[in-house]
This record gives structure tokens, C-alpha cells and sequence, in this order.
């Protein structure tokens, strides 16, 4: 007997036939998918489900899947008011020299709560910046992190490493309202991340796993670092192969990759790359010839100082998913926007508004990011056997009427707040666009308290307050 059928909504499978079932249901039983089809198909075989949920007028889809985000990030999403300098040097001085264990755990609730809130059932989230500020000095950080995520029922990888040197790092804890300031060396974050593995790896029923992160090396980087970070580079992904993970970077652009495999042979199925701009026909063919995957962020900075050319490397073979980059001054974890942002970017760059069609971003923020994270045999579409990571978008509202084409409008019309249910292996976190978990206001609270106690730390209260001068009234900042 199946705990719950979702029925009478449009069921937008993203199975390998791309079925799109009207009237359709999905049964659920032991946190896993028994039947999808027609609503008389799968009531007939399962007649006595525990919970039946009305879909009626709702489509029906796998959870979105968010290929590339920041922990930390969430709590200080309006530092710098558009001022990016501003922005990453507060994110600096708050995540190295201003955070203690709380403000992780409660930065990952929140963030975790927000992508729920917005049908992302899964997400990658570095456990800081990803490049100079990564806060994995300290076991406790990751442990509170995955604690809070774990809480909230979502499925994430976590993503731990170092930041860039000049080693030992600069880095500060607190203890309440005590500091303890400390120099770190490469060798502790690498034992953390090893511990970070052995510990959170395939832990929260499997919802939860662990990937290797160092940074990109540029053409601009010092070069009295380039031999110590490739070094690093090199025994992350060498400690990434031993424990049998996936290894990512994050910022690359013009000639990082190409320089990448020739110091250190790091591509490769198990890597995947983001933002990525701007990069050469040599290096997209490594890409292409070494399976390496890319996690392309549409709507993030980096889009706009260069162009990820995706829809290429996609006509090339390589798996690229659909990331938010999230959270920043200026964008959410929001999917729906991002898919949005995607299909315009690329039409425009190639003045063509038939590149990148509606089915294929939706791909990229479900099946293939799956494939991508190598989780499809597991989620990604609604398929017989898979986990039941479902939602339900309502198609029910002015902006969303009438009733046609329901993935034209789910991909071009929908937004996160039009999400209605959100379940994920099989248990219902969000019913009715309700977040089921009563204490999300109360986690809110603790954490305006919390970034409070961050900002006075480090002093960055004028991020958080001043407006840049041409605020107002100019057309650049």
C-alpha cells in the first residue's frame, strides 16, 4: 500500500521520454516512487494510500536540484549595498574574524529552509567563499552546518577545503563574545576535510555527502603562490580519489582550466567547475574529452565580467547544470528566476531567441544536474524507484493563467513562492505553500540576532547601513 498518492495534477516526469502525464499521480511508499502514470492508473493499483494530495491544477516535478552555492552567504546577502569590493571584504572579515559555530549552524538552517521554501531539494553549498574564506579550519563549523541541514530534511553536499594561501592563515573563533584568534596551516584544513568525509559523508540517510574543494589559480594570482597552490591543488585531489569523492572549484575563467590540468591532471567524471567564463576552444575540449562537469551560474557576477558558453559545451557532451550562486547582495536561491535568466543571457548573446528552449533549462536544474552530481540513479526525475523528492507548483494564479502549456509556464512564469508542496524521501515538508516545521520563525529570529553579533565584531556596520553615493539618482554605481 503506497503512503501517499499525489494526484490530478500535470505530471512533468522528466523521465528519458519526457512524459508529460495530464491528470496524471505519483504514489510514494517507504520514501521512494511505486507508481506513476494517469490518476486512474495509479489509483487503481494502490486504492488504499494513507494521504492522498489533490495536485488539481498543479504540475507535478522532481525537487530542483542547485549545482553551486555559498554557506555563509545568507547572512550577510546586503553587505556593500552593490559595492562588490565592499561586499567580499565584509564577507572576509565576518567568515574568518567574526563567526563563531552559531552562525554557521543558524546560516545553514535559514539557507536551507529558503531553497525548501522554493522547491530546491537538493544543493551544493562551500562551506564559505571558495576561495579566501573558507571556514573548515575547525571541524565544528562542518558538524553544525550538516546538523542544521540535517534538521531541516534537504539534501546537500557539502563542499569543504581550504582557502588560498599565504599559510598559516589568519583566522579568528569565538566562543560566545570571546575571540580566539589562530594561524592556520594547510595541514589542518586538509585533516579537517578528511574528518569532514569520514564523518558526514553519506550520513542523514544518505542525504547528505561531502565533496573536496581548492582554489583556482589565475593568470593574475601572485606567482610566488602558484607552486604552493598547486601543491595544494594536487593533494586535495589526490585525498578526493582516496576517499572516493567529488572534487570542485569554484571562479574559472580564461586559461585556468587548461593550466589546471597541466599542473596538477585534476579533470575529470568525478570534478565539476564553475562559472567558467570566457574560456578557450582547447579548454572546452578538455572538458568535453575528460567528462569533467560544469556548474554554470547565469545570474552571477562572474556572468557578467565574461560568458560561460553553455550551450556549446552542451552540444559538446558536456553535463552542465543550472546554479544560483546563492545567496548574494543582489540574487536568492531561487531557480525559477535563474531559469529565466539563463534562456535571455544566452538569446542575447546570440541574438537568437530559439537557444536554450524551456525544456532544456528545466533539464538543468533536475535530470541533468543530476547525471552531473552523479545522483541520478537516485533523483532527478519521477521515475519508479527513485527517492521521492517531488514538488508542486501551482498553475492556478493570474500570472500563470490559462491553463496550457504547463512547462512553457512552470520554466517562463513561475517563481518560488508559487511552490505548494515540497516533499523530499518521501516525507512532506511543505504543504499548501506551508512550511510544516513550525519553528522556522523562531531559527529567523536567533539568526537577525546572531548577524547582529557578527557585523559588531568585525565593525563592518557601514556595509550594512551606507549607501554608495550614486545610489541614487545615476545610472552606474
Amino acid at each position: 500500500m503506497a503512503d501517499t498518492i499525489i494526484e490530478h495534477g500535470t505530471v512533468i516526469t522528466m523521465d528519458p521520454a519526457r512524459r508529460v502525464i495530464e491528470d496524471g499521480a505519483v504514489a510514494v511508499q517507504g520514501g521512494r516512487i511505486v507508481a506513476v502514470g494517469t490518476t486512474a492508473e495509479v489509483a487503481a493499483s494502490h486504492p488504499h494510500a494513507a494521504r492522498r494530495i489533490d495536485a488539481r491544477h498543479k504540475a507535478v516535478l522532481p525537487g530542483f536540484i542547485d549545482g553551486h552555492t555559498h554557506a555563509g552567504h545568507a547572512m550577510v546577502r546586503t553587505a556593500g549595498g552593490g559595492d562588490s569590493k565592499a561586499w567580499y571584504d565584509t564577507v572576509h572579515a565576518i567568515y574568518n574574524h567574526g563567526s563563531g559555530p552559531e552562525f554557521w549552524r543558524l546560516e545553514a538552517a535559514m539557507a536551507a529552509t529558503e531553497r525548501l521554501r522554493f522547491g530546491t531539494t537538493t544543493a551544493v553549498a562551500l562551506m564559505g567563499g571558495g576561495d579566501s574564506a573558507m571556514r573548515c579550519d575547525d571541524l565544528r563549523f562542518v558538524d553544525v552546518h550538516c546538523q542544521a541541514v540535517e534538521s531541516v530534511g534537504v539534501r546537500e553536499i557539502v563542499v569543504v577545503g581550504h582557502p588560498r594561501g599565504p599559510f598559516p592563515a589568519d583566522y579568528s573563533i569565538w566562543e560566545g563574545e570571546t575571540r580566539h584568534r589562530k594561524a592556520v596551516p594547510f595541514e589542518t584544513f586538509r585533516d579537517v576535510c578528511a574528518a569532514a568525509v569520514d564523518t558526514w559523508h553519506g550520513g542523514a540517510e544518505g542525504r547528505l555527502r561531502i565533496a573536496l574543494l581548492s582554489p583556482v589559480h589565475h593568470a593574475g594570482s601572485p606567482p610566488e603562490l602558484a607552486e604552493e597552490t598547486f601543491a595544494h591543488t594536487r593533494a586535495m585531489r589526490e585525498l578526493s580519489r582516496a576517499k572516493g569523492v567529488m572534487f570542485h572549484q569554484d571562479g574559472h575563467r580564461t586559461g585556468s582550466i587548461a593550466t589546471l590540468q597541466e599542473q596538477t591532471g585534476a579533470l575529470g567524471e568525478d570534478v565539476w567547475l564553475s562559472h567558467c567564463i570566457d574560456i578557450t576552444d582547447h579548454e572546452m575540449r578538455l572538458l568535453a574529452d575528460s567528462g569533467t562537469r560544469v556548474a554554470h551560474n547565469a545570474s552571477a557576477n562572474f556572468s557578467i565580467r565574461g560568458r560561460c558558453p553553455a550551450p556549446e559545451l552542451i552540444d559538446m557532451g558536456v553535463l552542465v547544470m543550472l546554479s544560483t550562486d546563492a545567496t548574494a547582495p543582489d540574487r536568492s536561491a531561487d531557480q525559477f528566476r535563474n531559469m529565466w535568466q539563463c534562456m535571455h543571457y544566452h538569446r542575447r548573446h546570440f541574438r537568437d531567441d530559439k537557444v536554450m528552449p524551456v525544456g532544456k533549462v528545466l533539464e538543468m536544474v533536475t535530470i541533468d544536474a543530476a547525471k552531473a552530481l552523479h545522483l541520478d540513479h537516485e533523483i532527478g526525475s519521477l521515475e519508479v524507484g527513485k527517492k521521492a523528492d517531488i514538488i508542486t507548483v501551482d498553475l492556478f494564479k493570474p500570472h500563470m493563467m490559462p491553463l496550457h502549456m504547463p512547462v512553457h509556464r512552470v520554466v517562463c512564469f513561475a517563481q518560488g513562492s508559487d511552490v505548494s508542496e515540497v516533499m523530499v524521501d518521501g516525507k512532506l515538508l511543505v504543504e499548501n505553500s506551508q512550511i510544516l516545521d513550525t519553528g522556522w520563525r523562531d531559527m529567523l529570529r536567533a539568526v537577525q540576532a546572531e548577524a547582529e553579533a557578527a557585523i559588531r565584531r568585525t565593525g563592518t556596520q557601514a556595509a550594512f547601513e551606507a549607501l554608495p553615493p550614486t545610489f541614487w539618482g545615476h545610472t552606474h554605481y
